[in-house]
C-alpha cells in the first residue's frame, strides 16, 4: 500500500504544470506541410488505409497495435490500419529507396508510416526519402519534450521534425530469483567476465546484426566500459576512437568463448531465442529493452514468473524510437492521424503497462499532461508496471544515450569477422 501511495505522489508531482500553455501551443501550431489546417488533415484521412510497415517479431506488440490503434483509428477517424510486418526495418528503407530510384513520385509509393530510428532514419534523411518536417505540427506533439536531447537527437543525429517519437526504451538484464540471489549479480562487464568464468556455459548474448539490435547494444556498452566511459563516444562518428578500442573489445569477447553457452560455437540470433534459452534454464541471464523489465514477458508466459530485471551500475543505453513518413506515402493524412494518435496520453499510458503486451516507456513528457482523464490513466499505469521491472532509480542512474549511427553497422560487421568467424 505504501508503494502505491508513493507512486501516486510521484505522478501527481510530475503532472502539476502546463494546463494553459498546452492549449496555447495547440492553437498556435502550424499545420503539417501540404495541409491548410489539422481539420483538413482529418477530412482527407477519412476513408483512407494507412500502411504501417513495422518490425513484426513480437506477437504481443502486434496485438497491441491492432487493438489500441487499429480500433480507434477506424471508430473515431474512419481510417483502416494495414499493419505490414517486417523482419527488419531496413527492408522498408530499401523499398522506399528502390521506389525513389525508379522515379516513383510523391503520393505514388506503397508505405505510409515506418517504425524507425537510428541508422535507418539516418539513411533515409541522407537520401531525402522522408516527408516533412511535420513532427512538431500535429496536435499531440505538445506533449513531447522537444528540448530533451534524447528526443531531439536520434543516434546523435537531429530529428528536425522528420520523425515523431512513439516510445522509449533502455537496456536491462533479467535473472530468475528462484535460481540466483541479487547479491550475486554482476554490475559491470568486468564482473560479468568473472561470473562467466566461475559459471561456465551459463551465459550467452545475442549475436549483433541487423534485426538483433539488442545484441549490438550489448556490445556497444562494452566499448563504453573498456574505454573509460560513454561520454567520449557522443557526437560525430570517430573512426580513430573506434579503431583504438575495437581490438580490445574483440579480444575480451573471444576470451569469453570457452565459458559461454555451447562454448561460443553458436549464439542466439534474436531476443526471442534468448528468452527461450533463459526460460528453459539453459542460461542464467536474459536481455530486454523494456522499462517494464521482465514483467511483459512474464505476462506473455515467455519466462518464469520469478524473473526480475536489473541493471549494471552504468552504461545501460536508453533512447527513443519514432515513426516516419516516406516522401512518396500514398496516404499522408492517415499517417499523420496515426502518428498523432500514438502520442495521446491515455494510449501512451496503455503502452507502458506489461499486461497490454507492449511495455516500452513513454514517448511523451507526462509533466505536460493536464487533462483529468489522461492524468487518471497515467496514475493507473504507475501502479501496473509489474514486479519484474528493475528499480526506477537503478534505470535512471545507469542511463546513457546511444551514439552515432555509423557505429552500428561497423560493430555488427566487425563482430562477425573478428568473433563469430575468428
Amino acid at each position: 500500500m505504501a508503494r502505491k501511495w508513493m507512486l501516486l505522489v510521484l505522478v501527481a508531482l510530475l503532472l502539476l504544470p502546463m494546463a494553459v500553455s498546452a492549449q496555447e501551443t495547440m492553437d498556435d501550431m502550424a499545420p503539417p506541410p501540404g495541409f491548410a489546417s489539422w481539420d483538413a488533415v482529418l477530412e482527407e484521412a477519412r476513408g483512407q488505409t494507412v500502411n504501417w510497415y513495422m518490425w513484426g517479431g513480437s506477437d504481443s506488440i502486434n496485438e497491441f497495435v491492432d487493438t489500441f490503434y487499429g480500433e480507434p483509428l477506424l471508430e473515431e477517424y474512419g481510417i483502416t490500419l494495414n499493419r505490414v510486418p517486417l523482419a527488419d526495418t531496413v527492408d522498408a528503407v530499401n523499398q522506399v529507396l528502390s521506389e525513389s530510384e525508379a522515379g516513383v513520385g510523391p503520393g505514388e509509393g506503397t508505405i505510409d508510416l515506418i517504425w524507425i530510428n537510428g541508422e535507418n532514419f539516418f539513411t533515409m534523411r541522407q537520401a531525402e526519402l522522408l516527408y516533412g518536417p511535420w513532427a512538431q505540427n500535429i496536435p499531440n506533439s505538445m506533449y513531447v519534450d522537444w528540448e530533451n536531447p534524447a528526443v531531439a537527437l536520434d543516434f546523435g543525429r537531429p530529428v528536425d521534425g522528420y520523425e515523431s517519437p512513439w516510445s522509449s526504451a533502455q537496456f536491462n538484464f533479467i535473472y530468475d530469483t528462484a535460481r540466483m540471489s541479487a547479491e550475486d549479480l554482476p554490475r559491470s562487464y568486468a564482473e560479468l567476465t568473472e561470473w562467466a568464468i566461475a559459471n561456465p556455459g551459463r551465459f550467452t548474448y545475442i549475436a549483433p546484426g541487423p534485426g538483433a539490435f539488442l545484441g549490438t547494444r550489448f556490445v556497444k556498452q562494452i566499448f563504453f566500459e573498456v574505454s573509460g566511459g560513454q561520454e567520449q563516444w557522443v557526437g560525430e562518428f570517430n573512426q580513430e576512437l573506434y579503431d583504438q578500442w575495437a581490438p580490445v573489445v574483440w579480444e575480451l569477447l573471444n576470451a569469453w568463448e570457452p565459458y559461454l553457452w555451447r562454448q561460443g560455437e553458436t549464439y542466439p540470433a534474436s531476443e526471442a531465442e534468448l528468452h527461450e534459452l533463459f526460460a528453459n534454464g539453459e542460461v542464467d541471464f536474459d536481455f530486454t529493452n523494456l522499462p517494464s523489465g521482465a514483467s511483459t514477458f512474464i505476462e506473455t508466459g515467455q519466462i518464469p514468473p520469478t524473473s526480475q530485471a536489473f541493471t549494471f551500475e552504468t552504461n545501460m543505453i536508453g533512447d527513443f524510437n519514432y515513426v516516419a513518413i516516406p516522401y512518396n506515402a500514398p496516404n499522408v493524412a492517415a499517417a499523420l492521424v496515426l502518428a498523432n494518435l500514438m502520442l495521446r496520453p491515455d494510449l501512451q499510458a496503455a503502452q507502458v503497462q506489461p499486461a497490454n503486451g507492449f511495455g516500452l516507456g513513454y514517448g511523451i513528457d507526462v509533466s505536460t499532461v493536464s487533462e483529468e482523464e489522461f492524468i487518471a490513466a497515467i496514475e493507473e499505469a504507475a501502479l501496473n508496471m509489474g514486479a519484474g521491472a528493475a528499480p526506477a532509480a537503478d534505470l535512471a542512474a545507469s542511463l546513457v544515450s546511444d551514439i552515432a549511427a555509423e557505429y552500428q553497422a561497423l560493430i555488427e560487421a566487425d563482430w562477425e569477422a573478428n568473433v563469430l568467424r575468428r
